[in-house]
C-alpha cells in the first residue's frame, strides 16, 4: 500500500514541512521597526570600533 501512496505521502510532507516553515518565521519576525534600530545600532558600533583602532 504504501509502494502504491508514496508519493502523495511525501507530497502532503512537504506541504507540511512548508507551513511550518513559514508559520515559524512569520511568527519569530520582528517588526521593521526593531529590525532598523538594530540594523543602525550595529553600525554604528561597527564604525565606532573602526574609529577607536585607528
Amino acid at each position: 500500500m504504501l509502494k502504491r501512496y508514496w508519493k502523495k505521502i511525501g507530497m502532503l510532507i512537504l506541504i507540511i514541512a512548508c507551513v511550518f516553515n513559514v508559520m515559524g518565521k512569520l511568527v519569530n519576525k520582528l517588526s521593521l521597526n526593531k529590525e532598523m534600530l538594530q540594523s543602525a545600532q550595529y553600525i554604528f558600533d561597527q564604525q565606532k570600533n573602526e574609529n577607536g583602532q585607528k
